[in-house]
């Protein structure tokens, strides 16, 4: 399958080049310059790797990958000038995976994307998981959707781990610390009626009206999910 990577640089030029040998490698390969812009082809789309460069209009590398990191586990690669070492830092603390140093030769970049994607695809031979299906939704872990027949229901990151972690622990009311712990992984910033907000979009895609919901609430405790 073709890989799929997404450039979001404001240097036309570099953005260009880079693209045109990406292609050559046998990519496909999508551009955007302008932060906004990136962002929102980031959301709409799927990509295995992602291109970022930092000092972006409308909005910034880092706020980009900030974002992202809520909906999205994409691999991203900062591309960051030579004296920016702090800027370096601040991207990885915010959720970036790697970075290249500006000016860059293209060999170095192709044989680290090329490096990048062997080892997703070591990873993904070495575990397949399989399928979570309940009543009539299916949940596959593998591209992380989720389908009701042949239509597919489109959920954020965060609603996806938390159906997937209610799944996984069918039958047990599980405590909204307890998913807090799993999904947010304790960010201190979220409180706790955050699950329950999260809870409400879930359901408002996945039930059918007029029908039981998918997810139960069990009060003073939780929210579970009970095998028919």
């Amino acid at each position: 399958m073709t890989k799929k990577i997404l450039i979001i640089e404001d240097e036309k030029n570099l953005a260009r080049f880079v693209s045109l040998e990406l292609q050559h490698e046998g990519y496909e390969v999508i551009v955007e310059v302008n932060g906004r812009e990136g962002l929102e082809t980031a959301l709409e789309k799927e990509f295995d790797l992602i291109l970022l460069g930092l000092m972006l209009p409308e909005m910034d590398g880092f706020e980009v990958t900030r974002r992202l990191q809520t909906e999205k586990t994409t691999y991203i690669m900062m591309m960051t000038a030579r004296d920016s070492i702090m800027d370096v830092v601040a991207g990885l603390d915010r959720g970036a995976d790697d970075y290249i140093v500006k000016p860059f030769a293209i060999e170095e970049l192709l044989a680290r994307i090329r490096a990048i994607f062997r080892r997703q695809d070591i990873e993904s031979e070495k575990k397949v998981p399989s399928q979570g299906i309940y009543r009539d939704l299916v949940l596959n872990p593998q591209n992380r959707s989720v389908n009701r027949g042949d239509d597919e229901i489109s959920l954020t990151k965060r609603e996806y781990d938390l159906l997937n972690i209610l799944m996984t622990n069918m039958n047990r009311v599980m405590t909204r610390e307890e998913l807090l712990s799993n999904v947010w992984k304790y960010d201190e910033a979220v409180e706790t009626n955050v699950v329950d907000v999260y809870i409400r979009y879930l359901r408002g895609k996945i039930d059918i009206p007029g029908k039981e919901s998918y997810i139960q609430t069990v009060r003073g405790m939780g929210y579970v999910i009970r095998e028919k």
